[in-house]
Formats: structure tokens, sequence, C-alpha cells
């Protein structure tokens, strides 16, 4: 696993497949940790070593926010969660995959997405996880300042972006993506409202895009990411 900085408070942590991010600021008790998805299910370890390199303690993980019930997502957040006493927040309609109570929707896969999603199912399941909190679009989160919910619906029913507006800072989870180019995700259940969702978040126009796969955007973000989401409609 790779640890890059990408703001002084914001780190992504780069697995084999997928990444997530760490979010610090202080709070009233002290020093809270946020973590933007989980990784894979052994990925637990790595991410505390990670916490520990940076001279904090994972004791002060406050919360593990998942942007989609994946398994490349969600994969370590019920050890570190029943661990650090962390909650997990998920949205409400892919909170019952994410506890195990649904099976996984399959994707709408285009021919040459087919080898490609083979390719992720590398990744071990994740283990039944706990919700403690459903999401729904708009709600705060309590932490950067304002976090806000945006439901994104179109990769999975329920996955949701996470929008810093106070530090110009959005998580898409897979809902974007950054190989090579800026793109709309792959493995979609409904391309139209996944190119929907694009256009969306795009509409944001944040300083920072962070992506569940690809370099997150440092410059020129708002721009790029409309450009690629005009780019996407266009090609249907």
């Amino acid at each position: 696993m790779d640890l890059v900085e990408i703001l002084p408070h914001l780190h992504m942590l780069r697995f084999p497949i997928g990444q997530a991010y760490l979010w610090r600021e202080q709070g009233a008790s002290g020093t809270e940790l946020t973590l933007i998805d989980a990784g894979h299910r052994d990925a637990a370890a790595d991410i505390e070593r990670a916490i520990r390199s940076l001279g904090r303690d994972p004791r002060d993980l406050r919360r593990i926010v998942l942007t989609h019930c994946h398994r490349d997502h969600v994969g370590a957040a019920e050890e570190l969660a029943a661990r650090y006493g962390a909650q997990v927040l998920a949205h409400r309609l892919d909170a019952p995959v994410v506890r195990g109570d649904a099976p996984t929707p399959e994707p709408d896969l285009l021919d040459w997405e087919v080898p490609l999603y083979r390719h992720g199912l590398t990744v071990p399941p994740a283990p039944p996880t706990r919700v403690d909190r459903e999401l729904e679009d708009g709600d705060l989160l309590g932490f950067g300042g304002g976090a806000r919910v945006v439901h994104a619906p179109g990769h999975t029913d329920g996955s949701i972006g996470v929008h810093l507006p106070h530090h110009g800072v959005l998580f898409t989870g897979d809902c974007v993506a950054a190989v090579g180019e800026v793109m709309l995700g792959v493995f979609n259940v409904d391309r139209p409202q996944a190119l929907a969702t694009m256009r969306r978040l795009a509409s944001l126009a944040p300083s920072v895009a962070c992506f569940g796969h690809g370099d997150p955007l440092t410059e020129d973000a708002a721009t790029r990411l409309l450009t690629a989401a005009e780019q996407a409609s266009s090609a249907g």
C-alpha cells in the first residue's frame, strides 16, 4: 500500500486495486480521523500502519464513510470499526448489501468492461459489515467544516459522493475515475443514471477531486471534471 499526501490534512491510501482516503482534523476532543472507504478485507493492518506513520493513533478514527457497497471499498471497515469504535456510514440503498442482507448488484457491463470486471473480482469479498448510520442526499457528516452527502446513483443505487465545500474537496467514489484520463467510472448498474451523476458532481466545481480509482485532481479540477462529463455524455 502507498500513502500519498494530497493536502496537509488529507492522504490517499492506494491499494493494488482501489484506494481510500484519510482526513485529519482537530475536533472538540482532540484529533479526529475520518476514513473515506476502507480498501479490501485484509487492509486493516496497512491502514493502521499508515495512520501511525503520520504520528496519529488509530483510536482517533471516528467514522468510516463508504461511498458504495463494493468489496474493494467496504473490505476492512468492519474490522476497523470493531477495533476502534468508529461509526460506519453508508447510503440507505447500499446499506443492506454492506450488511450482507442483500446481494451485490450486478453491473450492466459493456463488452470491453468484462475482462476488467473479472480482474477486479480478485479482491476477496468483504465480510458482512455493520452500518451505524444510513445516509440520504444532503446529510451532513460532522467533519471537514460541513461535509455533505451527494447521492450519486448509477454505479450502484446507493453510491454517494462526499463534498467538503469549505475546503473545495470532492470524493467521488467510483462514479468518476482517472485511469489515464478523467472518465466515467466503470461497472455501472445504470449507465444513463451514472452519466447524470457525473454531470451533477462536476457542477460542484471542486478544487480537489478524489476518485476511487486513479490519481486525484489537484489542479484545474473543476474544468477537467466538467470537460470529462461533457465528453462522456456526448459519447453516450
